[in-house]
């Protein structure tokens, strides 16, 4: 890498990690980001499907940003791969729409993307579902996975209407920093909390 002139080589670091035989040595580790880029420069046939893999995703992603629909088609795909029905996928591509409708009232609001999203997603999660995001993933046995990957059609539909009215909410509200967007988001919580309160009574 160095040899390239690339400064990614500067991201790889050590951390001790457990060998086969059983004690902790200090090993090269790296994001995968870089990863994917040491890889690009191997020369070895053996690394050369990777090559291919990658040039493939690339371009694909271009023709995503000409024509956004074909994302939702990949997505399709993905998700019936995976085994999920079509019904399913359909209620879910239906919440990326909806929480992007909500992250885009957030922006406007002036609630930047990273913390601040996770801080009121959070703050939703725990009005309607009484658990926070790390807490309900927890509850579904899931570490990395994505949680509306792994939620029943209720549970979707829940989460839309939580979304849908906090950014209703917000759009008629138009509230100023991080406090008054907290509230909002408790309030479009409690919409769903009450769906939920009442599908539990009335299934058991």
């Amino acid at each position: 890498m160095n040899q390239e002139g690339s400064e990614l080589s500067q991201k790889v670091g050590q951390l001790k990690l457990k060998s086969s035989d059983g004690k902790n040595y200090l090993t090269d580790v790296a994001d995968i980001e870089s990863i994917l880029r040491l890889i690009q420069s191997i020369p070895s046939p053996k690394a050369e499907p990777f090559k291919l893999w990658f040039a493939k995703v690339g371009y694909e992603r271009i023709e995503e940003t000409e024509d956004p629909e074909l994302a939702f088609d990949r997505a399709m795909k993905t998700y019936l791969q995976k085994g999920y029905s079509r019904e399913w996928i359909n209620q879910r591509l239906k919440s990326i729409e909806v929480r992007k409708e909500l992250t885009d009232e957030w922006q406007e609001r002036e609630m930047k993307e990273g913390i601040k999203y996770t801080i009121l997603i959070n703050e939703i999660t725990m009005t309607w579902a009484n658990r926070n995001v790390k807490d309900y993933k927890k509850y579904k046995g899931l570490k990395k996975e994505n949680l509306c990957d792994n939620m029943t059609n209720l549970e979707l539909v829940l989460n839309m209407l939580v979304e849908t009215a906090t950014m209703e909410i917000s759009k008629k509200q138009k509230p100023k920093g991080l406090e008054k967007n907290k509230e909002v988001a408790r309030r479009g919580g409690s919409a769903a909390k009450r769906a939920k309160l009442e599908i539990e009574k009335q299934t058991g």
